[in-house]
């Protein structure tokens, strides 16, 4: 009986050792699967404001936002080159107000704040996995309260839904 659990041990040591050994190096947070042999650096570019209504904070607010979500769950190192294993560019192209609940006399009851913003996506690695998509997040507020009162707040849930949606499409479609 002692041999035969011997035999299982060592069987199940040698199952895990070829299992160790077939794997490859990659990494996964929050859905960032990288092949960190392949992908080891990203570079940035502004994403400047092209919508017809500006806020002046919102993007330095939406970059670091993003910036910081890639460095916090990835370990590809930001660099300023435009021939790094991936690159992320694009355009804030929305930033709108628009009524949405009207209350019974004829006013409306909430607005909505929309930002959307274009990404370029490209993989310098695999162009197939290449993306140039416009993604779009929003947050209702109470039309009583003024816009001045409520945007800082609303633009940082804003930047941190869009940041999330945009990370999950690229660096953690994998």
């Amino acid at each position: 009986m002692a041999h035969h659990a011997r035999l299982l041990i060592l069987g199940a040591l040698v199952a895990i050792g070829v299992a160790l050994t077939a794997c490859h190096i990659s990494y996964k947070l929050n859905g960032a699967a990288i092949d960190y042999s392949k992908y080891r650096t990203i570079s940035f570019s502004d994403f400047p404001i092209r919508a017809a209504l500006v806020y002046p904070p919102l993007q330095q607010q939406f970059e670091v936002k993003l910036l910081n979500m890639i460095e916090q769950q990835t370990r590809l190192r930001v660099v300023d080159n435009v021939n790094s294993d991936l690159r992320m560019e694009g355009e804030i192209t929305v930033y709108q107000l628009s009524p949405q609940a009207v209350g019974s006399d004829a006013y409306a009851t909430q607005t909505r704040l929309t930002i959307g913003v274009r990404v370029k996506y490209t993989d310098n690695v695999n162009p197939a996995l290449s993306k140039d998509q416009t993604f779009s997040a929003y947050r209702d507020f109470n039309s009583n309260e003024m816009l001045n009162d409520v945007q800082d707040e609303l633009c940082r849930q804003i930047c941190e839904d869009l940041a999330d949606l945009i990370f999950n499409a690229t660096v953690g479609d994998w």
